[in-house]
């Protein structure tokens, strides 16, 4: 490993030019963005967008306009005092950790996903007794049109001789579906195009698999409108496989265009779980013969639940249906009803309400598990068809990132995660005891210098937000601390405790990593949910306001030294907060944000519309015109800096969110503070990103943070 002293010596310079740097910096700025009149009228709202014209991704001006801009970023950034030091710090830091996110057993073969120490990209490896990992996948090793290629998702088959897995070019998850022989490597000749959300399930006797395809044009609004869910049969022509369900199909499986149907077989059964889901939690389920998909005569389908039952988790084994329901039960309970002949009217309860929140569950041989959820910590419990549970104990609290269940066994996998507790995947006996797998050696971290403390915060209304402080041990509350503070707030997404560790590069410059688990998220369920969604959507970035004014109340930092993130949905976050209250922050990181959301209509990604509207009336406009950061910024404000990033993959956000963010910002800020817009375009939305891309991302975003926070003078503590 690097000296830790010169890596602390140059965090030092990078703190103490923070200021002095500041003027330097800002005083040329990139080349304005042009303008042009248009006006849309919104149900007789006319709104005026001068760089509407960013939406066409073909206009001549503007990826010229954008390499302009990332060319000054990258310029600016590069002149922070203690980047490159930072930078390496942080790229040693992720190198040496080793990551297994997913995990399969099928037959006697464990299959996983790994992010090996020092590695780009995830691989997929198999294991079968005793024998060493072999390498099935290592997309490492190929190109696609000249960009990195990233493995989106994979699914073996139920026996473990065939694997099913997606492969996608620079970031982009647009996914192609190829299918290996695993017994020898070969990869058969089927390619499956345009299978972004993979497959749904194998056939019971392994011959085939059900996937999702979507049929409209990349890159186009509609791209995943009427989404179709097909049949191959291994070794068929894939131009010949067999639409099973579609909008219209079938009368008593009503669709919207926006929604995406999913077949699950039930493995040790002649049944499948069909169900019609959307961006919302809840969804509507049948049961169906697997074989009456497959003949000539329409299938009998079977009702379970509408969306007005809100169930939010289904998990099939044998004979029993459980079922996660919030009806009546906002915190989640759990029923069970038979199969081949489902009641949810004479379902049995098996796990009733309680102050923890019930939100995922997962079929085991001889019942189910279900992930529990307190406020950002999560925990399991195992439930029977007779109504019997247990509690789970884990290792230590924290996160429950991911479980790995089948309905044919009745063990498992989990993978768990702590602020200051490595990731790693836990073996769940059957017995209730818990393990380490070793599937992934543990990093050489000391974390004893470093300290993860939960609070609570007083919203404006009164409601209590929770906000956890990562940071060197013995840090104190003087204000003059350089915070960065993040909040999500959306989807019923929970942030969670997650091992970071590219953020000890930012701690031991002396920084202060906070997480707010504002209103919108999931970590008091459906009602958390609901009261930072839609029309109560102010409340998500209204509770960050309120989160970062207790850590000033509190002298964990002072406006001076105080930066916020936002990533994706947390873009509406951080963005309505740094418009609402500019004042309040040294600086803010806008990271693939959601910035424009009333443009929603003509970006490839608009199936998500209804956690957020759609725009249907002047009531809906006003609503979602009300979280657009993009049109709250104002002439003649003085902004703090801000720090824009997206990749011009990216098929969840577009690429105009930021650019069109950035060019306003530009156009309307009267301070000299730098509004920076970087974009990678070899990457998307980070998912498919290669480790380099992050590390460099972070270690500019933590450069950003440091330099912007002011911390002058600051020296970072010595270990221990």
């Amino acid at each position: 490993m690097s000296d830790r002293r010169t890596f602390l010596a140059a965090v030092t310079a990078l703190a103490s030019a923070a200021f002095s740097g500041r003027a330097a910096m800002a005083a040329s700025g990139p080349l304005p963005a042009k303008r042009e009149s248009s006006v849309n009228d919104y149900y007789g709202t006319k709104v005026s967008d001068p760089y509407q014209w960013m939406e066409d991704g073909k206009n001549p001006d503007l990826l010229p306009w954008i390499k302009a801009q990332d060319a000054y970023t990258r310029d600016v950034l590069a002149k922070i005092p203690g980047i490159e030091a930072l930078r390496a710090r942080v790229s040693e830091l992720s190198g040496d950790l080793s990551v297994t996110r997913t995990v399969a057993v099928a037959g006697a073969r464990l299959f996983f996903e790994q992010l090996p120490a020092g590695a780009q990209n995830y691989k997929l490896f198999m294991k079968e007794g005793s024998s060493p990992p072999r390498t099935l996948v290592d997309p490492t090793l190929l190109t696609l049109a000249g960009a990195h290629v990233s493995l989106d998702w994979w699914e073996p088959s139920s026996d473990g001789k065939h694997v099913a897995y997606g492969l996608s070019p620079a970031g982009s998850e647009a996914s192609t579906t190829h299918v290996m022989a695993v017994d020898t490597g070969r990869i058969l000749d089927e390619r499956i195009p345009n299978t972004d959300w993979g497959i749904t399930g194998w056939l019971p006797d392994s011959s085939g698999f059900f996937y999702i395809q979507f049929i409209g044009q990349r890159g186009s609004p509609d791209f995943y409108w009427d989404s179709v869910v097909k049949l191959h049969i291994l070794g068929a022509d894939p131009s010949t496989d067999r639409v099973v369900l579609r909008r219209g199909l079938y009368p008593q499986i009503p669709m919207t265009k926006v929604q995406a149907g999913v077949v699950r077989p039930i493995l040790g059964t002649d049944q499948s779980v069909v169900m019609v889901v959307d961006v919302r939690p809840e969804r509507t389920v049948w049961t169906v013969r697997t074989a009456d998909l497959l003949g000539s005569q329409p299938p009998r389908f079977r009702p379970v639940a509408s969306i007005e039952d809100l169930v939010v988790g289904v998990a099939a084994t044998g004979d029993d249906l459980f079922l996660l329901s919030n009806r009546d039960a906002p915190r989640g309970r759990v029923l069970v009803t038979s199969v081949t002949n489902p009641s949810l009217s004479k379902a049995t309860e098996v796990l009733a309400q309680s102050t923890t929140v019930a939100e995922a569950i997962y079929p085991l041989q001889t019942g189910a598990l279900v992930r529990l959820m307190d406020g950002g910590v999560q925990r399991l419990a195992r439930v029977h068809r007779d109504g019997r549970s247990a509690a789970i104990k884990l290792p230590f609290e924290g996160a429950v990132d991911r479980v790995f269940t089948s309905e044919q066994r009745d063990d498992a996998y989990a993978a768990l995660a702590g602020w200051l507790e490595p990731p790693a995947i836990w073996h769940l006996a059957a017995d209730g005891s818990v393990r380490d797998s070793q599937l992934s050696a543990r990093p050489p971290f000391d974390l004893s210098p470093y300290v993860a403390e939960r609070r609570l915060a007083r919203a404006r209304d009164g409601t209590q937000i929770p906000y956890t402080i990562v940071a060197r041990r013995g840090w104190r509350a003087d204000m003059t601390n350089p915070v960065l503070a993040t909040a999500y707030g959306a989807y019923q997404y929970a942030w969670t405790p997650a091992f970071q560790p590219r953020l000890l590069a930012f701690l031991d410059a002396g920084g202060i990593f906070v997480v707010a688990n504002v209103r919108g998220g999931g970590e008091y369920g459906r009602e958390w949910h609901k009261a930072g969604q839609k029309a109560t959507k102010p409340n998500t970035w209204r509770d960050f306001i309120d989160v970062s004014e207790t850590l000033i109340a509190t002298r964990v930092t002072s406006s001076r030294h105080l930066v916020i993130q936002g990533t994706s949905a947390g873009g509406i976050t951080v963005g309505r907060a740094l418009t609402e209250r500019p004042d309040l922050f040294a600086a803010a990181v806008a990271d693939v944000g959601w910035m424009n959301p009333i443009r929603y209509t003509v970006e490839q990604n608009n199936v998500d519309i209804d956690e957020w509207g759609p725009i249907e009336d002047a009531t809906s406009f006003r609503i979602m015109y009300e979280m657009d950061s993009y049109h709250a910024v104002r002439d003649g404000v003085r902004y703090p800096a801000v720090l824009i990033t997206s990749g011009l993959n990216d098929p969840r956000v577009a690429t105009f969110h930021a650019t069109k963010f950035a060019a306003r910002l530009q156009a309307a800020t009267t301070s000299d503070a730098p509004i920076l817009l970087r974009v990678e375009f070899d990457a998307g939305h980070g998912v498919g990103s290669t480790r380099k891309q992050r590390d460099n991302l972070l270690a500019d975003i933590y450069a950003f943070a440091l330099w912007r926070a002011g911390a002058a003078g600051f020296q970072p503590k010595a270990a221990g």
